[in-house]
């Protein structure tokens, strides 16, 4: 069972990460060859949107040739491009990946992953279980359409900059700079942390 985990409310910070989980991660990276890192952005709005969450992230790690090695505090945020109120607000983290795989490869285990909680893509900006999108593959950048890289709408959106800025402080997006700076730039009205939930980082 995924049961998500609290914290209590003398604790309105993020707890670090246990030592020994670090230096079990730090292990398991000995395995991969020449890792690349990537950035994971998910979300979801249906259902139990904590536990698709960490489902997600559980799921990331299960993969072959990727290793989670951070996970971000976890943002509410009103959706993207519809009218306020029409849908459930999200839950929004962002994940911080070692991988061998490449960009493709990621990507489609980032759509089976979406698959496996029933992702629906009726319409866009529609509500759904869970989005699980690619912001950025080590110093990639590409201009393929079927996977831009960095995400091309990632510099615009709080609520990826934000988790990201929490688990990276000297993040760079690819192409447009320090995501610190790209962060001042935005307003972060409709994004708001949630430090009363938190996602594990699989062991």
């Amino acid at each position: 069972m995924n049961a998500p985990f609290t914290k209590g409310p003398t604790d309105p910070t993020v707890q670090p990460v246990p030592a020994s989980v670090v230096e079990k991660v730090d292990a398991a990276d000995t395995t991969l060859q020449n890792p690349k890192r990537a950035v994971i952005s998910i979300g979801s709005n249906l259902g139990n949107r904590l536990e698709t969450l960490q489902g997600a992230v559980d799921a990331l790690e299960d993969t072959p040739g990727v290793r989670v090695k951070a996970v971000s505090p976890v943002y509410e945020t009103e959706p993207w491009g519809v009218e306020p109120g029409s849908q459930p607000s999200y839950f929004n983290a962002v994940v911080i990946l070692k991988t061998t795989l490449p960009p493709s490869s990621l990507l489609e285990r980032a759509h089976a992953i979406e698959e496996a909680f029933n992702r629906v893509r009726d319409e866009r900006w529609g509500p759904r279980t869970i989005d699980v999108d690619i912001v950025a593959h080590a110093e990639t950048v590409s201009d393929d359409p079927l996977l831009t890289l960095p995400h091309p709408r990632a510099h615009e959106r709080a609520f990826v900059l934000a988790p990201w800025y929490d688990v990276d402080p000297d993040a760079q997006l690819p192409g447009r700079g320090a995501v610190a700076d790209l962060l001042t730039a935005l307003t972060r009205e409709g994004v708001a942390p949630r430090a009363d939930l938190e996602l594990r980082l699989p062991e």
